[in-house]
Parts: structure tokens; C-alpha cells; sequence
């Protein structure tokens, strides 16, 4: 009952990440950067005061793929924090959550998987619900512009997508030194991006966004982390998979009811269609029946 409840505390505090960086008058590559800043910062004592050392042989080892994994990260933010700015957080999270379909994809080229027929039918019908999502975000409202946020929600889930993948090549490293390692290394390679396309901007924000930016530093990224990894621990992978969702739920939550952003009965139906088939796509005991399996295999 505790793994559980640390993993969906986990999933609870980063499905409100979007409505934080709303409030952060900085761009996206300089929240990107601080919060990685921070988070690091914060699970580096964390990991101190619990006496965890990290392996530098094994950084060493793994270091090209800590590297591209970090970068894939640090802009996976930036792309992320646009999509929060250009459109609604329900839109934001669909379209990031395409990520595990995009994985569905690539796994048979990077990983080498079995592209099965369930999994085809599983892509298919996400596809078909960021169509539904895409088809009905065309009008710019209240300040946004729907389908330039739904891109940089895409472009996101697409970094997010090759995070996954190229986490699964790093050998003998847990998840908390993984995670550490990857926002140190995000946040070195992200500075002199910042510098040069934003300039010293950071010295010049406001005392009314430090606040919003300790919270996305201190608690989605360094207690979110610490909750996630603790929690997984005791978890079968079945359960991590189907409690995961409740981010994206938060994040509808949140958009319909605190910000009372509107989403069409049709968005609706492709959020269905989406998480539906993400999550049977991740669920090792839905089958489709044998029957149907014969006749797609002739």
C-alpha cells in the first residue's frame, strides 16, 4: 500500500507541472535549465544523507548514452513547456502522452521487438485519436494557438520516446543514479544553450515567479523523482503501467475543472481512444482473442 501510494503521489505531482510553469515568466529553455538545476541539487543530498554513492566507473561506461539520454531530456522539457504556453493543459498532455505509441514504433528498429498485430491496432487507434484531438484544435482561443502546442507536445513525446529507448541500453545503473547523473548532465549541456539564445535572462526574473520555480525544482522534480523510484520498487511492472495514468488524468483534471479550459466532445473521444490504446498496448494480459490473431495472420 506505501509503494503505491509513493507512486501515484508521483504521478500526481507531475500532472500539475503545467500549470507551475505557467506562472514562471522565464522561456522554457531557462525553466528547463533550473529546474534540472535544482532537481539535481536536491537529489544529490537526498542521495548523501541516504549514503548512496554513484559508480563512476559505470558512468564512464554508460557515458554516450547518458549524454544523448540527457539531451533528450533537457529539450524533452523545453518542447514540453511550449506546448504548456501555446494551448490547453489537457491538449499538452494527449498530445505528449502520444510518447509510448512513438516507442511502439521505433521499437522494432532500435530494439529489435516483434511488431505484433495487437500492437499495430494499438497504434492505429491512438493515431486515430490525436486526429480526433488535432482535427478539432484549429481555432485560436483565449491566447493560444492549439495545433503549434499539440506540435510541441508531439516533438516532446517524440524525445520522450528516445529518453525510453535509449535508457534501456544503460547497463548497471539504478534508476535514482540514472535520473541524478542524466539532470547533472542536462542541465551543464543545457547552460550555454540558454546563454546564447537567451541571453542572462534568468538574473532578470521576477519575485513572483521564484516560488513556482523552487516548487517545479524541489517537488516535481527532486520529491516526484525520490516518490517515483521508491514507490516502483515493491510494484510489478503490471501495476506501475495502469497507475501511471493517473498523470495524464490529473492534467485532464485540472484543465476542465481548476482552469475551466474547454475540450470538445470529439477531443474527448480522442483522449479516450489514445490512453485506451496506450494502456492496452502496456498491458502484458489483454490478449486479443485467437480467433482474431488467425485471421490477421493470414
Amino acid at each position: 500500500m506505501k509503494s503505491k501510494f509513493l507512486f501515484l503521489s508521483s504521478m500526481v505531482i507531475f500532472g500539475t507541472v503545467g500549470v507551475f510553469v505557467r506562472y514562471i515568466d522565464l522561456s522554457s529553455s531557462e525553466i528547463a535549465l533550473l529546474r534540472g538545476f535544482i532537481g539535481s541539487l536536491f537529489l544529490m543530498t537526498v542521495m548523501f544523507i541516504m549514503k548512496k554513492k554513484c559508480s563512476w566507473v559505470l558512468v564512464k561506461a554508460n557515458a554516450l548514452i547518458l549524454v544523448l539520454s540527457s539531451l533528450a531530456l533537457g529539450f524533452n522539457w523545453i518542447f514540453l513547456f511550449e506546448a504548456y504556453k501555446h494551448t490547453t493543459i489537457s491538449n499538452a498532455a494527449l498530445s505528449y502522452y502520444f510518447a509510448p505509441v512513438f516507442v511502439l514504433m521505433l521499437s522494432p528498429l532500435v530494439l529489435k521487438e516483434k511488431l505484433t498485430a495487437k500492437k499495430i491496432i494499438c497504434i492505429a487507434v491512438a493515431m486515430l485519436g490525436m486526429l480526433l484531438i488535432v482535427g478539432n484544435s484549429n481555432e485560436n482561443t483565449a491566447g493560444f494557438n492549439h495545433l503549434l502546442g499539440i506540435g510541441y507536445g508531439l516533438m516532446a513525446a517524440v524525445l520522450y520516446a528516445s529518453l525510453m529507448l535509449l535508457n534501456k541500453f544503460i547497463k548497471n545503473m539504478d534508476g535514482m543514479q540514472t535520473t541524478v547523473i542524466q539532470l547533472g548532465i542536462a542541465t551543464v549541456l543545457l547552460l550555454p544553450y540558454v546563454l546564447i539564445t537567451e541571453g542572462f535572462g534568468l538574473l532578470e526574473v521576477s519575485g513572483s515567479s521564484i516560488p513556482f520555480i523552487l516548487i517545479l525544482g524541489i517537488v516535481h522534480t527532486g520529491i516526484g523523482f525520490l516518490c517515483f523510484f521508491s514507490g516502483m520498487q515493491k510494484l510489478k511492472g503490471q501495476s506501475i503501467a495502469a497507475l501511471s495514468y493517473t498523470d495524464p488524468i490529473t492534467q485532464l483534471v485540472i484543465s476542465a475543472v481548476i482552469l475551466q479550459e474547454q475540450m470538445t466532445f470529439i477531443q474527448l473521444l480522442g483522449g479516450v481512444f489514445l490512453l485506451g490504446a496506450t494502456f492496452v498496448s502496456e498491458n502484458q494480459s489483454m490478449k486479443l482473442p485467437n480467433r482474431f490473431m488467425n485471421k490477421l495472420a493470414k
